[in-house]
């Protein structure tokens, strides 16, 4: 049950990043890409305030107030994550502004082979049935997104740069989020990569607060639903589960965006897109499957089985 309301958690927060493409390509009309992050960020950590608030008030009502981690851990992962999302968020927004958003959607998602990667180099092991979610989900992932060819310019250069980033941001959740308070971890990435890019914003974009304005729909959605809602779902639903797996579930955002254009906007999908949906839908669901448990002959001594 519990690795369910995981991934339902990993699934809803694929959702609304989806969506997100749409309203980061339409902020950047209005103002520039660390301004864009800078504001989203803060937002996001504003938000997260009342609901640590409401939380600790409902926890505390019976005075036995769980504390899950102490401070210093607690501070570390927060800036840690906040220092990935920074640089991540940063290069995805710069590099959005060079490359169509099907093509960024595509090789943003390429965390999913980069994940397991880093977690070999990690000490981690995963299961040959994973190996093979990931390369169809890839090869999905092409045919949802990659419909005029492949070529590689400096902004799809900018995104492939964030995917690592991205890879490296949720390893970093891995190790951290059975630890400590997740919706306080996830409000200090969003200070910390606020805080980060609006040296930036200060230095070289100066923004007009009456521009910024004018952008509210777009920064509201990212700050509050991509940035406070759907990152902290990404940290509680990432508590116990396999980092790959999850990296799987939440490169879903890419068949989310084709849907929502499909659904809200009447964008038709072309059977080619189908085809990656398909194709990206059956590797999450063989993902998911677990693991055959090996017999025990009678008389021998039986051997720890795997789970996932």
């Amino acid at each position: 049950m519990k690795g369910l309301k995981n991934n339902a958690m990993l699934l809803l927060t694929a959702l609304i990043w989806g969506c997100a493409f749409v309203a980061q390509s339409v902020g950047m009309d209005y103002v520039g890409p660390f301004t864009f992050n800078a504001v989203r960020s803060l937002i996001g950590a504003a938000v997260l305030v009342p609901v640590i608030f409401l939380m600790d008030r409902l926890e505390g009502k019976d005075g036995k107030r769980k504390k899950k981690g102490d401070g210093k851990t607690l501070l570390l992962g927060g800036v840690s994550c906040g220092i990935a999302l920074g640089i991540a968020s940063s290069l995805q927004q710069i590099g959005i502004q060079y490359t169509t958003v099907g093509k960024a959607g595509f090789i943003t998602a390429m965390y999913i082979v980069i994940v397991p990667l880093l977690g070999i180099f990690a000490g981690k092991k995963i299961r040959p049935v994973i190996g093979f979610c990931v390369a169809a989900a890839v090869v999905g992932l092409y045919f949802l997104c990659m419909t005029d060819g492949f070529s590689l310019s400096i902004g799809d250069f900018m995104v492939l740069l964030c995917a690592v980033a991205f890879a490296v941001h949720i390893l970093i959740i891995d190790h951290f989020s059975p630890l400590v308070d997740g919706v306080r971890m996830s409000a200090i990435q969003f200070l910390v990569a606020g805080l980060m890019c609006s040296v930036p914003m200060l230095l070289w974009e100066q923004p007009d607060p009456g521009v910024v304005l004018t952008a509210w729909a777009p920064i509201l959605y990212a700050g509050v639903l991509s940035c406070g809602v759907a990152y902290t779902l990404q940290i509680l639903g990432q508590k116990g589960a396999d980092p790959t797996v999850a990296s799987l579930l939440l490169s879903l955002e890419s068949v989310f965006s084709v849907l929502a254009g499909w659904v809200i906007l009447g964008q038709a999908l072309s059977a080619r897109e189908l085809f990656g949906c398909v194709l990206m839908f059956g590797a999450i669901i063989l993902a998911q499957l677990p693991e055959r448990k090996t017999a025990v002959k009678p008389g021998a001594e039986p051997e720890r089985l795997k789970t996932e």
